[in-house]
């Protein structure tokens, strides 16, 4: 008996030949190799084994996560061992019998003995034999019809075949065929980025589909679907629903929810936003910010929050998107010194990146600071245009709105807004997410608001003004 711990630093595994444990997969993964299988049981609570086997058909080793031993055998036809998952610091054996009973995990093999007497039947039993017998016959006949019917429409996957039964994970995986005809060949692009290129298309099932197709892989599968189950399983009204992946060979793919009106960033470019979506936008991205900051098991950094990366639904319900750059971080270190490499979109970059200091979720506040003040006034960070009758706005958006908000003009809020969104707006709200913002784009980093902070004040003063 011991207790099974989280802990991936206190788990190790116990190695037993020949057992078979039947159903209750987490995951059914067709890996390269063991350490990945064994580096996807780590990476949940929920498992407690794993099951690593070699088929000749595709030359490739199979690995199956297990959330509960049932159905357990030894079988001399299996070649494949169960890894069971068990605690450090415990001197584990596998003995077929054993008088010592120090931490010793019996496995036991155990013949059923079953004597079927043979008894002399009435001839009504024999009728009754042959009518049932005859019944039998006629219900294998009319399944066999039925199966060759069904066959034509319907092929089982290679783990329904193999009697494995993967668990509901809320997205499943898809074949680059069937992505390939989704969307024509990939001929129409919607989006691109650092990360990859955006295609719409068609699933089999006529749901509207946003295909993201990585760049070129640089990780193996099991890492690649270690960071997509994590990735897959949050849960947000702000955050774009995945449907699902393609890991096959060196293509890597995402499947997305589509979103009807775009991104932020082209919604801005055509001034389709009034004031009240722009701040209904503002609160909806500070709230899925949160929630990945600070609700999640692990702390997920987005490392990339810029206009393009926000979708709209048909209701202009913000969508944070594009996880292409995200870092996740353990609690238990939260500076995460290992991020060394820059990441994140010039203009929309925290000061840590470029004076390596350590990276922590207040880069995902400074980058959303940005974003709001591009909101409210409608000016990339990065362009250069003539405003105000002939001033030259050269990018600085930051400095820009600090000097405009410094002066003791009253109407400092009048001079930034957008002109697009017309005089029609709350100026109480608009002065609040361009105070909101500044603050968020503060040098120093401790300085900042959290992003539940920033939710906070948000909602209050929404309040407040209803």
């Amino acid at each position: 008996m011991f207790d099974l711990t989280c802990d991936q630093n206190e788990s190790t595994f116990l190695e037993m030949k020949g057992v078979e444990f039947y159903g209750y997969d987490f995951y059914y993964v067709e890996v390269s190799n063991f350490t990945a299988c064994e580096e996807l049981c780590l990476q949940s609570c929920s498992c407690v084994g794993f099951q690593h086997s070699y088929t000749d058909e595709k030359g490739i080793a199979l690995c199956y996560t297990k959330t509960q031993l049932l159905n357990g055998r030894r079988l001399p036809r299996f070649t494949g061992t169960t890894y069971l998952r068990v605690t450090k610091g415990y001197s584990f054996s596998v003995k077929e019998s054993s008088n010592d009973t120090s931490h010793v995990l019996r496995v036991c093999s155990v013949q059923l003995q079953r004597d079927y007497v043979k008894s002399q039947g009435s001839r009504i039993v024999i009728v009754f034999l042959w009518f049932a017998s005859a019944l039998g016959g006629f219900e294998m006949v009319c399944a066999f019809v039925i199966w060759c019917f069904l066959i034509r429409t319907n092929r089982k996957s290679k783990a329904d075949q193999k009697g494995y039964h993967l668990t509901a994970t809320g997205f499943r995986k898809f074949s680059y065929s069937e992505l390939k005809k989704a969307t024509k060949g990939f001929s129409k692009e919607i989006g691109r980025g650092g990360g990859g290129v955006v295609y719409e298309g068609i699933l089999s099932d006529e749901r509207h589909a946003a295909i993201k197709r990585l760049n070129e892989a640089k990780q193996g599968e099991g890492e690649f679907l270690a960071e997509v189950s994590i990735i897959g399983k949050l849960n947000h009204m702000n955050l774009i629903e995945m449907w699902g992946y393609c890991a096959e060979g060196k293509h890597r793919l995402l499947v997305y929810e589509y979103m009807e009106n775009g991104s932020l960033a082209e919604s801005l470019s055509t001034n389709k936003l009034d004031w009240s979506k722009r701040y209904n936008i503002a609160i909806g991205t500070a709230r899925v910010l949160a929630y990945l900051h600070e609700e999640c098991l692990e702390w997920i950094l987005h490392c990339d929050i810029k206009p393009q990366n926000i979708l709209l639904d048909s209701n202009y319900e913000p969508k944070l998107a594009d996880f292409g750059l995200s870092k996740l971080l353990n609690r238990n270190n939260p500076n995460n010194p290992s991020i060394s490499m820059i990441r994140g979109t010039r203009g929309y970059m925290a000061p840590e990146w470029v004076l390596n200091l350590p990276i922590t979720s207040k880069v995902d506040v400074y980058s959303y600071g940005i974003v709001v003040l591009e909101l409210v006034t409608g000016k990339s960070t990065t362009s250069v245009q003539e405003i105000d009758g002939g001033e030259t706005y050269d990018g600085r958006l930051v400095a820009w709105v600090r000097e405009k908000r410094s002066n003791t003009n009253s109407d400092w809020v009048e001079q930034i807004v957008e002109p697009a969104i017309g005089p029609d707006y709350d100026r109480s709200k608009m002065e609040m997410l361009t105070t909101v913002a500044l603050n968020c784009v503060m040098e120093d980093r401790d300085s900042r608001p959290t992003m539940s902070q920033v939710v906070e004040m948000l909602q209050g003063h929404g309040t407040e003004s209803d």
